[in-house]
């Protein structure tokens, strides 16, 4: 049997990793500032997190949710104090796009309602509901495609409050920063009318904190830059440092009921254990404040170099665009400089490096762009 040949992979087989760090099988050394889609958060392999992870797997990898998980009452109450959201209820699950599954099955629920309202170049996953409302036709099949959501420029708030008052819409969701669609970031004034809008007309606004949140931005989530509070959050990635794990972070507003959602391998112990792990790593080693510093260094050094059109992002969540496109940038600093970076569409690198980089290790990445592109 061989693989179903759907990623267009680069010819490099990471064997190991450290910090932000990893290697091939040949023994070659490259920086991180992909973080693998901004799942990387404490950096690769850092031993309290292999010590959770081992710990756990001798007592009891896996039971089913039909039992008391201690586990899971643990990590959502760390969650809460740590996102400040400690009034909101948690529902585990293994991804993104099931956490975004979750949240709008719940606006549906909540409302009666069957439309969402999207924004352009929005990425929620791929899921039935995911896909659906993500802005990106090439990957929508004709099963997904059954016109419930309404697509709209990202900041134009008379378009939303025009949807809106139609009286039929279920949910607004929106990234906390859009991600794929080139690390583009909300408008805080924006943010705010949305939640206003939202609370006018009863429709739920979910925040997709799925790549943005976990301390990236600098703030938990993203969207606490605009002190905004949603109805609902969703988040995995960098949540698990690397293990499946996803989270759908419920105001209070919501009522469950017995069987109204339900997941198989959601919050397992192995990802709580995992998980914990990461939030004990953040508190103590300050990654959310390094986050912000070091992020900040990183887009005001990258915004001097001249062929880069923009620079935008908070935190380390960086996309730069360039005047030309970047294929061939990307390809040096990866076979020549050996970086790893990621892409959004032709003309931006994106950085989503593990929120343990450094000043020094920055610095380090500017001298081999510099030494790809000059």
């Amino acid at each position: 049997m061989k693989l179903y040949n759907v990623y267009p992979l680069f010819d490099v087989n990471i064997v190991r990793g450290q910090g932000c760090k990893v290697w091939d099988d040949k023994g070659t050394e490259y920086l991180d500032l992909y973080g693998g889609h901004a799942v990387i958060s404490i950096g690769h392999c850092h031993p309290q997190y292999v010590h959770a992870i081992e710990e756990q797997v001798k007592k009891l990898g896996f039971y089913s949710n039909s039992v008391v998980n201690k586990l899971q009452e643990q990590l959502a109450h760390s969650i809460g104090k740590i996102s400040n959201y400690e009034d909101y209820s948690a529902f585990f699950v293994n991804s993104g796009a099931e956490a975004n599954e979750n949240a709008l099955k719940l606006a549906s629920f909540h409302t009666g309602r069957t439309r969402v309202i999207s924004f352009e170049k929005s990425f929620h996953g791929r899921t039935s509901l995911a896909v659906e409302v993500t802005h990106n036709p090439k990957i929508i099949a004709p099963i997904n495609n059954n016109g419930h959501t309404t697509y709209i420029a990202l900041g134009d708030i008379e378009s939303v409050r025009n949807e809106l008052a139609k009286g039929d819409v279920a949910a607004v969701i929106i990234e906390g920063i859009q991600g794929v669609g080139g690390i583009r970031v909300p408008n805080e004034d924006f943010l705010q009318q949305l939640k206003v809008e939202c609370e006018k007309n009863g429709t739920i606004l979910i925040l997709d904190e799925i790549q943005s949140g976990c301390g990236r931005s600098g703030r938990y989530f993203a969207h606490q830059w605009s002190n905004v509070r949603p109805h609902i959050i969703t988040m995995a990635k960098g949540i698990g440092n690397g293990f499946p794990i996803g989270c759908v972070l419920i105001s209070p507003m919501f009522t469950p009921w017995a069987g109204q959602l339900g997941t198989t391998f959601g919050g397992n112990h192995l990802a709580c254990a995992a998980a914990q792990s990461v939030i004990d790593v953040m508190n103590s080693e300050k990654l959310i404040e390094n986050a912000h510093a070091t992020g900040e260094y990183l887009i005001r050094e990258l915004k001097k170099i001249e062929c880069i059109k923009e620079v935008r992002g908070k935190g380390l969540m960086i996309g730069m665009e360039f005047d030309k496109p970047i294929k061939e940038i990307r390809q040096n600093l990866l076979f020549k400089e050996h970086v790893f970076t990621g892409v959004s569409g032709t003309n931006v690198i994106r950085l989503l490096p593990p929120l343990t980089l450094t000043t020094d290790d920055a610095k380090e990445f500017i001298t081999r762009l510099k030494n790809t592109i000059e």
